[in-house]
């Protein structure tokens, strides 16, 4: 997970170590009984005290934030609980994607204890009538409409809670007042500039201006948790229950809040690393018949610690397949259903889709890497790629995955667009230093007229729509941005390394202490880790035509592993024909470490990212 660091690193590349010894870094290994080249990584985290490592190193509910920081949390406690006591109709109106879908579930069930406890508490056995909607991504699009608005109204529906969505629905609001119906907003996504948020009896979003709530990254799934936490807290008869549901029943949220966290890309820093964490630990103790299911086909071992890697490349694409290439409220169905055969069923359904989708998505990939290779000695700043080619249209389920295909093999921010009768449907990715979602505002608000009819998003994920022939404008303005951003940077071909370390360092402690800086992805990226001087115990062997797997020990203690070096930027097969590598040569090596769960020939292993010769060095 997290960038793709040295992916295309070569010889001409200068090798850059960030962490080096330090007396701040001594102590703390010695206070924490770690190794000292771990805690020179917590430093150059910004982890320099004892205090700050400890908790670092072991997340703990505690430090969880107050919900009630978070401006208009307790107008939406006390709306919730008034519809609840009123046993009034609520609908949830969620998004397809695996964020939306995890909210919808967190907050339904968070609504339906609350009731229970509420019922008990007055003896009135109250249940919650909580109803939800997820909109079809190709009939519906993103977002709040105005149509199931009405409809909600007609149903007899006097609340509606939006979660995952809803911070730039201003029509949706206005619709939704002029029917007479109630709204809070739960969302993460940025707001739509000086227009502020839309009416509505509370806005939950930690980015709107004025809130004070100490964590802004939280994904849509999180910012629904404080809500739950804070609704169910609010249930609570004396300090005892309120305990209770701290240390039992929200653990119990955990485990899909964590697969939303990870599957978002929100950074793992902060409140979301404690909840990834956490969350990951939780998940081996999955209680839902439908997540038992999933992670049964995913082929998810809960026998053993469960990764970010794990949710992100296994669970997280089962999950979003349904809003890719069908019904997203089938998930919901999935989680909520205590129905262990129609569980599994569904969960069949997530993997029989997903399996579409890859196809899907290899189809088109192909199409995409023949307009990359035609723009090779021209590359742009920015790509901005579409079928318009009068070829098979690309499914709008994946255009998101291939844009972000396209950043992985190209290190560029990229748009991938899909015409549909005169439309065109966008999803764009993009890299650090590049805010995607600035430069498409900017984009949109150039000319004479508005450039997209509908657009949203963050730094690093955009989603949009236009008209088909303005997609040529949408390239030419979108790659100026670009150009102009790397313009501005300087220009860099280093590879970053945060540590050197010998082979004979990756001990058995040295690989426990380093699994607790985890769970890795954006904002808490994998260390990348430099060996000099390595020697080659066997030919390099080329796996699948690109990719390259050497067997290394050494020189100073004859320790050895093995590795695998990716081919993504960098065709290290045919870089290790050219250069004549073989058995003995020594080869300075940047990887990263992974952990092979195989029951015959497991262990830990390196994933290579960066190869040259032990002769080079840097200055």
């Amino acid at each position: 997970m997290g960038e793709s660091a040295g992916a295309g690193a070569n010889e001409q590349m200068k090798w850059v170590v960030a962490a080096a010894q330090s007396d701040t870094s001594a102590e703390l290994a010695q206070a924490l009984g770690i190794p000292e080249t771990v805690a020179r990584l917590l430093v150059s985290r910004g982890f320099e005290t004892i205090d700050a490592a400890q908790a670092y190193l072991h997340p703990a509910l505690s430090q969880l934030h107050d919900p009630y920081a978070m401006l208009g949390m307790r107008e939406s406690v006390a709306r919730l609980r008034q519809a609840l006591e009123k046993r009034e109709p609520v609908l949830i109106y969620g998004d397809y994607d695996v964020d939306g879908t995890v909210a919808t579930v967190l907050l339904k069930t968070a609504m339906e204890r609350a009731a229970a406890a509420i019922g008990s508490a007055s003896g009135s056995g109250a249940k919650a009538d909580v109803r939800y909607h997820i909109p079809h991504r190709i009939r519906d699009g993103y977002g709040m409409q105005d149509a199931r608005i009405e409809e909600a109204a007609a149903e007899g529906v006097r609340l509606v809670v939006s979660v995952d969505t809803g911070i730039r629905e201003f029509a949706a609001a206005a619709e939704a007042k002029r029917l007479g119906l109630d709204l809070i907003v739960t969302d993460h996504h940025l707001p739509e500039g000086p227009e502020g948020v839309p009416e509505a009896v509370a806005v939950l979003n930690p980015n709107q201006p004025g809130c004070g709530y100490p964590y802004k990254d939280l994904c849509g799934a999180g910012v629904v948790f404080k809500l739950a936490q804070a609704l169910l807290e609010s249930t609570a008869r004396d300090d005892a229950e309120r305990v209770r549901v701290r240390e039992k029943t929200l653990p119990s949220f955990l485990k899909l809040l964590a697969i939303a966290t990870i599957a978002d890309a929100v950074p793992l820093t902060g409140e979301n690393r404690t909840i990834a964490a956490m969350g990951l630990v939780e998940l081996r103790k999955p209680s839902q018949a439908g997540l038992r299911a999933l992670m049964d086909l995913a082929q998810i071992d809960t026998a053993r610690p469960i990764s970010a890697t794990d949710v992100g490349f296994r669970l997280a694409p089962r999950i979003n397949a349904a809003g890719r290439m069908d019904i997203a409220s089938d998930v919901v169905e999935m989680f909520l259903t205590r129905d262990a055969d129609y569980a599994r069923a569904l969960a069949e359904k997530l993997h029989r889709l997903n399996d579409e989708r890859r196809a899907t998505e290899a189809e088109a990939l192909r199409t995409i890497e023949a307009q990359m290779e035609a723009m090779e000695e021209c590359a742009p700043a920015c790509f901005v790629l579409d079928d318009a080619d009068g070829r098979k249209a690309w499914h709008r389920g994946v255009i998101g995955i291939l844009a972000s295909r396209v950043v992985d093999r190209s290190g560029k921010p990229a748009v991938v667009v899909t015409h549909e009768d005169g439309i065109a449907y966008g999803s764009g990715r993009s890299v650090r230093g590049f805010h995607l979602l600035n430069a498409l505002t900017a984009a949109h608000e150039q000319g004479a007229e508005p450039l997209l009819t509908r657009f949203g998003g963050h730094a690093y994920a955009v989603g949009f729509s236009m008209r088909s022939d303005r997609v040529s404008d949408l390239r030419e303005r979108l790659v100026r941005l670009a150009a102009i951003a790397q313009g501005q940077q300087e220009p860099t071909e280093d590879l970053n390394c945060d540590a050197e370390v010998r082979l004979g360092e990756l001990t058995a402690d040295f690989l426990t202490a380093l699994e607790q800086l985890g769970p890795f992805g954006h904002g808490n990226a994998e260390p990348v880790f430099m060996s000099r001087g390595v020697r080659l115990t066997a030919p390099p062997r080329v796996i699948k035509e690109r990719h390259l797997r050497l067997a290394v020990e050494d020189v100073a203690d004859g320790v050895r592993f093995a590795g695998i070096a990716w081919s993504r930027r960098t065709d290290w097969a045919a870089l290790a024909h050219a250069e004549g590598w073989e058995r003995g040569d020594l080869m300075d090596l940047a990887y990263r470490l992974r952990r092979n769960w195989h029951p015959d020939f497991g262990g830990w292993e390196l994933e290579i990212v960066g190869i040259r010769s032990a002769a080079i060095r840097d200055e």
